[in-house]
């Protein structure tokens, strides 16, 4: 990367650093993880275009994660779910035709519009609701197109649960109590285990390194009203689980080896890890960031672990956690 250094008056070879900024956005205080470039020559900072196309998308990141607004991603999917451009979408909700074209651009919706798209996007029926009641505002084919869309969508849509949520069922059932930290962690060494010994990884969605740990960002919203508390579920039943029967074993081992430790010794074993540490690298002790644990560094650190430790069956793992927990606190 090449840019210009107004010191040097040349141009020059480029470096980047992380940082930690902030930015005031309609008088509230958003902290986002950023970089600087700077010159190779003089060490001063310069401007760079892909540093700060960067920078702007950690912080439209923060800002749309502190405002629990709907992302570009998700918007995408409503029009690819219900066959609808952006403009039909955006009349038959009675918005100005190009506010669609704007959101998936990058514009940042308000609160109440980003809160209408959510809906859309897991609700079919009320999707289905709206364009009928509102059918006049669009063309006939866009009406018929998108209709079509919707009525494909299975009614048990939703019924299934992932993988990761039947996990997160099992280990509830699996435990007489359990905190939401505690909680992400046993998540998260099952996912590194399962990729271990069978080279496949048990859950598709990608784990966050937050300044407690790991964290599966779905599972946090759904608990996080009970805090540093027990989760309470009420009554928890068996159906509903697809899991197989090795991925059953394992969380079993996994709550057995993992689940006797509080939340707090589990956060600072995973602190401890080369993964989260890697994808927190440059930042802050406490700093608030959305870096994905690469999945790849995963795979590599628990196939170490499993061939230091000579794993050859999950009741193997109980070696890592004791020589773990004695270095963290011996």
């Amino acid at each position: 990367m090449k840019g210009f250094c107004e010191n040097c008056r040349d141009m020059v070879d480029c470096g980047e650093k992380n940082v930690n900024k902030e930015k005031s956005i309609k008088g509230k205080t958003v902290r986002y993880a950023g970089k600087e470039a700077y010159c190779e020559e003089c060490k001063e900072e310069i401007f760079a275009a892909e540093i700060r196309d960067y920078n702007l998308m950690q912080l439209d990141a923060a800002y749309r994660e502190a405002e629990d607004l709907i992302k570009v991603t998700d918007i995408e999917r409503i029009l690819e779910r219900y066959d609808i451009g952006k403009r039909p979408l955006s009349l038959l909700l009675g918005w100005g035709e190009g506010t669609l074209t704007r959101y998936v651009d990058g514009d940042t919706p308000s609160k109440p519009y980003s809160d209408i798209l959510k809906r859309i996007l897991v609700d079919k029926a009320y999707y289905r609701e709206l364009l009928e009641l509102n059918k006049k505002r669009i063309s006939e084919v866009a009406y018929r197109k998108s209709m079509a869309a919707a009525e494909k969508i299975p009614e048990t849509e939703g019924n299934e649960i992932s993988k990761l949520e039947s996990a997160v069922k099992y280990v509830l059932m699996e435990t007489s109590e359990i905190t939401p930290l505690a909680l992400q962690k046993l998540l998260y060494y099952a996912q590194g285990f399962k990729k271990a010994f069978t080279d496949t990884f048990m859950f598709e969605q990608d784990c966050e390194a937050w300044a407690h740990g790991p964290v599966y960002r779905d599972v946090y919203h759904k608990y996080r009203g009970y805090g540093y508390n027990p989760i309470e579920e009420g009554r928890l039943h068996y159906g509903n689980i697809h899991l197989t029967d090795d991925e059953e074993e394992l969380l079993d081992h996994i709550i057995l080896y993992f689940g006797c430790y509080s939340g707090k010794v589990l956060e600072h074993m995973t602190h401890s890890e080369e993964p989260w540490r890697s994808a927190r690298r440059g930042l802050a002790d406490g700093e608030r960031s959305e870096r994905v644990i690469e999945k790849q560094n995963i795979d590599v650190y628990f196939k170490k672990v499993k061939e230091k430790f000579k794993m050859l069956n999950f009741t193997d793992i109980k070696d890592y956690t004791k020589d773990l927990f004695c270095k963290l606190y011996a």
